[in-house]
């Protein structure tokens, strides 16, 4: 890649979160940084004090076209994308609206899709990097995150089948697994089916409350820009990348040993699923 004074790295979700730790340390060692948000103008606060902040709806085909012409107007390239937009949903298959449950495949997975595909033009031709953040939880199924789960799963076939499509290409892709981090994720979950007396509210109350504690209790999301800059700088990109609390990170590992009964029945009693009599 080009010298770092000069590399323009696009993050989009960057108003928040992952995205915004990442854009704001990207921009702080040097790199030319655009970050995406949903609606920058109304952020209550500065969120892009190091790096310019644009507007991007990942669902959107003609934001998305919007967001990346400018940068490349401005800048004639880009060296580096970094995927980290998204959102979260958390209930029961039965309860969650298909509606809502397109969405979340919308914005996690095929918004991905969307930049990559607009970025990859000038990218193939000039060389380049692309990051896309998928989820411990797209290599292990999480009770009442269904949708959720299947779209992170969805990142990780994507990247797989791109890393092939781009091999005689100087473009390297990966994708980077975090587990829980302190972010305003939590707080911006919506829920189906979770409260009430329906038949999936007991079970589904106590593994959201889990989820909940244990992204309170996550990793700081200066760790996971860490990482992207390490990448940013590594010769050669594996596959895929994990980062997180070491128990977390221990969890996906066991799952390659484990019988696949005896991992689901962990996970259920780690987020407190009620099972059937006699397991």
């Amino acid at each position: 890649m080009a010298d770092r004074r000069r590399r323009v790295v696009l993050v989009t979700g960057a108003s928040s979160g992952l995205g915004n730790a990442c854009a704001t340390q990207l921009a702080k060692r040097g790199y030319v940084v655009y970050g995406t948000g949903r609606a920058p103008d109304e952020k209550s606060r500065k969120a892009d004090e190091f790096f310019e902040l644009i507007r991007m709806e990942s669902s959107d085909d003609d934001s998305v076209h919007t967001a990346v012409s400018y940068v490349l107007a401005k800048e004639d390239r880009i060296d580096a994308l970094v995927c980290c937009a998204g959102m979260g949903l958390a209930g029961s298959v039965e309860d969650t609206p298909i509606f809502d449950a397109a969405k979340q495949l919308d914005v996690n997975f095929l918004g991905a899709a969307r930049v990559v595909r607009e970025a990859l033009p000038g990218m193939r031709a000039a060389g380049g990097r692309i990051l896309i953040v998928g989820s411990m939880a797209g290599r292990i199924g999480v009770p009442f995150q269904a949708y959720y789960a299947a779209s992170k799963f969805a990142l990780e076939g994507f990247v797989a089948s791109l890393r092939m499509e781009l091999n005689r290409f100087p473009v390297q892709v990966s994708i980077i697994e975090p587990g829980d981090f302190r972010t305003g994720f939590t707080a911006a979950r919506e829920s189906f089916g979770l409260s009430g007396d329906g038949p999936y509210a007991e079970s589904g109350s106590r593994a959201l409350a889990v989820m909940e504690e244990s992204e309170m209790a996550g990793a700081d999301p200066v760790l996971f820009a860490r990482l992207v800059l390490k990448l940013l700088d590594k010769k050669r990109l594996g596959a895929r990348y994990t980062v997180g609390l070491p128990p977390q990170r221990a969890a996906l590992a066991i799952k390659r040993i484990l019988p696949r009964r005896l991992y689901e029945l962990m996970l259920m009693s780690y987020f407190k699923v009620l099972v059937r009599k006699g397991e």
